[in-house]
């Protein structure tokens, strides 16, 4: 059962007040939530997943910050580990995403400066939506052709990917509400250009050890990025928080 540590309610969190919790504010740009996992001393992963460190209560938070999006947004390296083959939402949610006015599945797009993505990976040939490529000027002109079979392929800066150039590119095609599922090297980047919204961090009881990388990686930003706790919840002693970018 999860409840609710901040507001101090002690009561528990159901599916209704998960989505009220995670709604996404209104406004006229798009907005940029990440959600990460980690364990207690820090490690991104556990045996080289993100999946080792969840559990039921960051999995129904996953599920509903899915369901609240427009666009899923991540970083090839992700797609290279984690797969993301085939739906990301199931049927109820695609149900109550028609319900809300939202197309039944979120848009999915990849960050991928060098295009290193295999285009008959399940990540493609089962996808539900035409992925979106996000990708640079000087990216390799094999595999662009490549991938232009099976996706959408959008040039966002010219030897990096740009996180304002990203942003635009999904508000031009109407996708606001971004939820950013990684990797590191993506939080990174969005760190730096000081295009973080809200960052969503479960934090799992566990040592998990190992020399695995942080939730993000990268040359700082000039000034680190203050952050407001707007939510805390707990279930078996993981803490799942929702920290917005202060004022």
């Amino acid at each position: 059962m999860i409840t609710s540590l901040i507001p101090a309610t002690g009561a528990a969190v159901d599916a209704d007040a998960l989505h009220r919790i995670y709604a996404y504010p209104v406004t006229d740009r798009p907005y940029v939530r990440f959600n990460f996992v980690a364990a207690a001393d820090g490690a991104a992963t556990s045996g080289g997943f993100s999946a080792g460190l969840g559990n039921d209560g960051d999995q129904q938070i996953f599920a509903v910050l899915r369901r609240l999006a427009d666009v899923v947004l991540v970083g090839a390296g992700t797609i290279r580990a984690e797969g993301y083959g085939g739906e990301l939402v199931d049927d109820d949610a695609r149900s109550w995403r028609r319900a809300h006015g939202l197309a039944a599945h979120p848009a999915v797009a990849v960050i991928s400066g060098s295009l290193n993505l295999d285009p008959a990976a399940d990540f493609f040939g089962k996808a539900p939506v035409r992925p979106l490529i996000l990708t640079t000027s000087g990216a390799p002109a094999d595999r662009r052709t490549a991938l232009e079979r099976v996706a959408d392929v959008v040039d966002c800066g010219t030897d990096a990917v740009e996180a304002p150039a990203v942003l635009a590119e999904l508000g031009r095609r109407g996708l606001p509400r971004v939820l950013c599922e990684g990797g590191p090297a993506v939080l990174g980047d969005f760190t730096r250009s000081g295009t973080v919204d809200e960052l969503c961090l479960s934090i799992s009881p566990l040592l998990a050890g190992g020399d695995g990388p942080r939730i993000a990686v990268g040359r700082s930003p000039e000034d680190a990025v203050g952050l407001t706790l707007s939510s805390l919840l707990m279930e078996d002693s993981a803490l799942y928080t929702l920290y917005r970018r202060a004022g």
